[in-house]
């Protein structure tokens, strides 16, 4: 069982001096940076490997300077991340542009800022691409989303790479789709783009990939097809169940797996795109208790965060450590820990072991720093929530 002082002082100092309205989300920047340090260090032995920062999973702009200053390139989803990445400072060189549904509107505001690469998902997408290129006079640069049929060992709705999945282009359409991207006089072809699932932790997952990715390329190579650029996504996990023991990924052993099972050809780069696994252990919801209620069988923690603020328990029945902040007792109750919404699936967890807990007793939903703020709705009306740094409130410990 967490306790307080497990959380970083600044939070600590925000809760004994002067806490904002709830519910907020808080993010500890020094982890921040140390999670940032850490992949720089370890890319580093690797000057081939070019990490993107996948912008979904927060676009907090404080974040977002900490990540740029990093030297982290941008993986987007939109137009709109696109234009996030510019106006953050990203360069556009290292911005990719991913997604299976690109509006016209979007391919041309990407390719206005001249962005790296397309990762192109189907032969109409590619097309459209080659016609808004001419347009403006422009060469596309793209890669192709190829899927893979991988398997990830993750939630169903985040696995991404299987052949029934709605991601990528057929491996038994990958060589017709490369010969016509060749064809056409606005698209360079750079090279091929795979993304497997999110949250994954067992390492086989990205082994199997490696796997993959080599035959494929032993196949290319016999067809006289060498692809300059090989994007092998992210996914990478984190531990929710254990932040603290667990605050920074594996990312040595996870860089390791494909400098070491990858087959590279002479020149050829790999990019990375991580989100989850950069952001996610910084960020906490913080929330209070707005009321304890004894039902016939259960007793409920009523917080006024709900699945408006984070919406991953709900969604992907995902499990974040809930711990109350307020209280240092080591006599615990059982709870399950809801939110206001007037929705059934609004339970951020079941019988969970807290300190006997009161009304305006402060919450803590800890590694909500990827998938919470972003995907924060207004649902029921409800306002969208605050946040905070760390280095918002740089206040002394009391």
């Amino acid at each position: 069982m967490l306790k307080v002082e497990k959380l970083d002082r600044s939070l600590r100092s925000l809760i004994n001096n002067m806490l904002p309205r709830t519910p907020f989300y808080y993010y500890d920047t020094c982890l921040l940076q140390q999670t940032l340090d850490v992949i720089k260090q370890e890319v580093a032995q690797y000057p081939h490997f070019h990490v993107h920062y996948a912008l979904k999973a927060n676009a907090n702009p404080k974040l977002l300077r900490l990540i740029q200053q990093a030297g982290l390139g941008v993986d987007c989803v939109s137009g709109g991340e696109v234009q996030v990445g510019i106006d953050n400072g990203f360069d556009a060189n290292k911005i990719v542009y991913a997604g299976v549904g690109k509006s016209d509107e979007e391919i041309l505001l990407a390719l206005k800022h001249n962005i790296f690469c397309f990762n192109v998902e189907s032969i109409p997408e590619l097309e459209v691409i080659n016609e808004l290129a001419q347009q403006v006079g422009k060469v596309a640069n793209v890669c192709l989303r190829i899927n893979p049929d991988v398997e990830a060992h993750t939630h169903a709705n985040i696995v991404t790479g299987k052949a029934e999945n709605k991601f990528g282009i057929a491996l038994g359409d990958m060589l017709h789709v490369i010969e016509l991207a060749k064809s056409l006089s606005h698209i360079q072809f750079l090279g091929l783009h795979f993304h497997i699932g999110s949250q994954i932790t067992d390492m086989q997952d990205y082994l199997d990939l490696c796997e993959r990715v080599n035959d494929i390329q032993d196949h290319l190579n016999e067809e006289g097809i060498y692809p300059e650029v090989i994007n092998v996504g992210g996914g990478l996990g984190i531990d929710y169940h254990d932040p603290d023991k667990h605050p920074i990924p594996d990312f040595k052993t996870y860089f390791e797996i494909f400098a070491e099972h990858l087959r590279l050809r002479e020149g050829q780069a790999v990019h990375f795109e991580l989100g989850r696994s950069v952001v996610a252990q910084c960020g906490t919801l913080v929330a209070r208790v707005l009321y304890v209620k004894q039902a016939a069988t259960k007793q409920f923690v009523i917080i006024d965060a709900g699945m408006t603020e984070l919406i991953r328990p709900a969604l992907y029945q995902a499990h974040h450590q809930v711990q109350n902040i307020s209280c240092q007792s080591t006599d615990y109750q059982v709870y399950d820990v809801v939110g206001p919404i007037c929705e059934s699936s609004d339970v951020f967890d079941k019988d969970v072991l807290l300190p006997p807990t009161k009304r305006e007793d402060v919450i803590a939903i800890r590694s909500a720093g990827a998938y919470g703020e972003t995907m924060a709705s207004t649902y029921n009306c409800r306002s969208l929530p605050a946040s905070y740094t760390s280095e918002d409130f740089a206040l002394p410990i009391t």
